[in-house]
């Protein structure tokens, strides 16, 4: 599923005027990794237990392991009906030290336990550490048999295992499988953008898990899509009795090798929020809508536990605040695009409680060259 559907860029759709990374992915940000585990079994009826099992696990390693130094990070909350495991520590410290694993409400836990598990296993038995990992959730429990408990530490394993720095899988793959956007199929979405400050390149890389929205508000690079649907094809169909449109949850990972402080990571990570609400986002009161991100360009960073006194200062570099729109810019295009691309990358699928149809692409293309402003004609500092 995850190649069978073409990205936003493949179909002429130029959201801002910065250019993408190589792999248009988190993964263009140096060091960083992404892995999934899919996990898609049965069909309906619901059974309890059994399934139909439409889930999974996305793993984004921030660096290489085992964790010796933390990243500098901060996150921000839209909409607080969600969760993100592990903030209390990264607000308190401005550091990530661990993996960032994604999955679905009801398995937090598991995930949870297994990125400590897996880190404890990279380090001698002897060494003394401690790990609160980040960990994040949306809720699939239209299409999934979520409280069948499917996820397990070995899927968790198997995606740390997978993960590449290369292209990344999207739409209906890894912790997105049964998420649903707008309306339409969602899931995992990736994008990138390249900055240059100063005379220096640097990349912000976003991933979303993208299960928020309602049709109606869609609206792509200025176009009010969900409305010109719904004049087109009528109302979203209600199939079962479910939440009202708008309830669900986004989780935005925003990874740069910028040199940022933690401040200046909260900063992205609150202009995350902004790209949610160019595609109609509004974080609703059902929606979990939370951001973090983090910074690989700083510098060398005291672990924890390193008592050593000839670490006991960090030499690190940052970026001027007055030269870091351009790396906001770059944040709310990249999120745009990311949630887009989940979309765009998911396919109809049936599961538990119904159907979620996949965004038709030919009629989005049709609909966006009817209204779209080309990009020649727009004004050059747009975002």
């Amino acid at each position: 599923m995850a190649a069978s559907r073409p990205r936003a860029r493949e179909l002429g759709i130029l959201i801002g005027d910065q250019p993408a990374g190589r792999h248009n992915a988190i993964t263009d940000v140096p060091g960083v990794r992404v892995g999934h585990t899919t996990l898609i079994s049965g069909e309906p009826p619901r059974v309890p237990g059994v399934g139909p099992v439409r889930t999974g696990v996305t793993v984004v390693l921030p660096c290489d392991e085992p964790w010796r130094h933390p990243v500098y990070a901060a996150p921000h909350r839209l909409n607080g009906n969600g969760e993100l495991t592990g903030l209390e520590w990264v607000r308190e410290s401005g550091t990530l030290t661990s993996h960032i694993g994604l999955t679905h409400t009801h398995s937090v836990g598991v995930v949870r336990d297994a990125l400590v598990a897996y880190e404890a296993s990279r380090r001698d038995p002897e060494e003394l550490f401690f790990s609160l990992p980040v960990v994040g959730e949306t809720w699939d429990g239209i299409l999934n048999d979520i409280n069948g408990f499917h996820v397990t530490r070995e899927h968790v394993f198997e995606a740390i295992a997978a993960a590449t720095d290369g292209p990344v899988a999207e739409g209906s793959v890894g912790s997105g499988t049964g998420m649903i956007c707008h309306g339409f199929k969602g899931g995992i979405g990736t994008s990138s953008r390249v900055v240059e400050i100063g005379g220096e390149r640097y990349v912000v890389g976003v991933l979303v898990q993208a299960n928020h929205g309602a049709r109606a508000r869609l609206s792509i690079d200025g176009v009010p899509v969900g409305e010109l649907h719904r004049r087109e094809f009528g109302p979203e169909p209600n199939e079962f009795e479910g939440p009202k449109p708008g309830t669900g949850s986004i989780i935005v990972v925003v990874a740069t090798d910028a040199p940022l402080l933690p401040g200046q990571c909260r900063r992205l990570a609150q202009r995350a929020g902004l790209g949610v609400a160019r595609v109609g986002g509004a974080g609703e009161n059902g929606s979990g809508d939370i951001f973090l991100c983090f910074s690989t360009g700083a510098g060398e960073i005291p672990a924890g536990f390193d008592r050593d006194a000839t670490h006991a200062t960090a030499h690190v570099r940052t970026l001027s605040n007055e030269q870091i729109d351009d790396l906001f810019y770059a944040t709310i295009a990249a999120t745009e695009e990311s949630i887009v691309n989940a979309m765009l990358a998911s396919d109809t699928m049936t599961g538990a409680l119904g159907t979620r149809e996949g965004i038709p692409v030919d009629w989005l293309v049709e609909t966006l060259a009817r209204y779209a402003v080309p990009l020649s004609e727009r004004r050059p500092d747009r975002a």
